[in-house]
């Protein structure tokens, strides 16, 4: 229930006027009760619905915003209530501001409706069937995709990487290169997705992942919808990409610039797939050592024809767990994963082989 009566009335209107929108059905809300009658009921609200003739009755349960860890708890909840008493063709559903797309899996899975405030709604009862998937509203968007940028997520990807260990904030917030509070607050955001497993209380309270390829999922999706980072393409005289990529690092590595080779080139290292390859692609730390060496290897900014591609990072965090091969420092597969999956022709064929054959899960 929220705390305030007049976000719920919003919250009703907009769901009875979605309602209202879909050919043949009717909904009329019940006269809103008080606070007393309401918490003696056990429901919000409650709704007359005839969809093509069928009448229900709808039983609303009303929060603010329902990750699928809050979902196990309304799932008691609903089904204690005895709807039966109430009226006979009696469905309970769910209204929130937000509902996160896993809180919403669960909720069909158990036949549970659902609408939040995007305008996304389902519904499953005898003689009545709607389904309608709408881009989460604006507030929940944005908490979800700032997890997946910035310093943020280099703590996902320290959870990542070390995906088989118990944590604490202080440990991970190490390992990530942020403030304990980042991790902190980071940490909290995945409890609510249900991601973590927890145990101890307080200062020595220790975490886990409790689906890493569940996370990584998530990460990826955001990841393939938002916009491809900007790139400086260069073209390296005399040198085709295998050479380049060892003529690269020696350069690199003498003028002591912080990098890390990403895309096709790494994975073909870390995991063989392609006959060949075309083009390198690095994320490097700007300045002018960078500048030196990229004199140095004599590459030539082009507009097309380029053999090498340059992402510049905005700090030495986007470098996290880098991995020196053969005297070349490749980003972490974590991260040429997420990478290819925003490449083009077979860079998400890639990514998948790179996912089974080196990242596991």
């Amino acid at each position: 229930m929220f705390h305030s009566r007049a976000i719920e009335r919003v919250l009703i209107e907009q769901f009875l006027e979605s309602l209202r929108g879909l050919p043949g059905v009717r909904a009329e809300p019940d006269a809103l009760d008080s606070a007393a009658e309401i918490a003696d009921r056990g429901f919000d609200a409650k709704v007359d619905l005839n969809v093509a003739g069928k009448s229900l009755v709808l039983l609303l349960e009303i929060k603010k915003a329902v990750y699928p860890r809050d979902v196990r708890q309304l799932l008691w909840q609903l089904k204690a209530l005895n709807l039966g008493q109430y009226v006979a063709d009696a469905q309970s559903l769910l209204l929130a501001e937000s509902i996160s797309p896993g809180a919403k899996e669960l909720l069909r899975a158990e036949h549970v409706g659902y609408y939040d405030s995007g305008g996304s709604l389902f519904l499953s009862a005898p003689g009545a069937y709607i389904y309608i998937d709408k881009p989460p509203p604006k507030p929940l968007e944005k908490s979800v995709r700032s997890l997946f940028s910035g310093r943020r997520a280099q703590v996902l990807h320290a959870l990542l990487v070390h995906h088989e260990d118990w944590f604490g904030v202080t440990e991970v917030a190490e390992q990530a290169h942020v403030a304990p509070s980042t991790a902190s607050d980071v940490l909290t955001e995945l409890d609510k997705f249900d991601w973590l497993v927890s145990r101890g209380q307080g200062p020595g309270k220790e975490r886990h992942l409790r689906e890493p390829g569940a996370l990584l999922d998530a990460w990826g999706k955001q990841v393939a919808s938002s916009r491809s980072p900007a790139l400086r393409r260069y073209y390296v005289p005399g040198l085709k990409a295998d050479a380049l990529i060892e003529r690269l690092g020696q350069v690199f590595n003498a003028h002591r610039v912080d990098y890390a080779v990403s895309y096709e080139a790494a994975a073909q290292r870390y995991a063989p797939f392609l006959s060949g390859i075309s083009q390198v692609r690095t994320w490097m730390l700007p300045g002018s050592a960078a500048d030196a060496a990229i004199a140095e290897l004599d590459a030539r900014v082009v507009s097309e024809g380029a053999n090498l591609a340059v992402i510049e990072t905005k700090s030495a965090g986007e470098l996290l767990f880098r991995q020196q091969v053969g005297g070349v420092w490749l980003a972490s597969p974590i991260q040429i994963y997420l990478d290819l999956l925003r490449g083009e022709g077979r860079a998400k064929e890639m990514a998948e082989h790179l996912r089974r054959e080196k990242i596991g899960f």
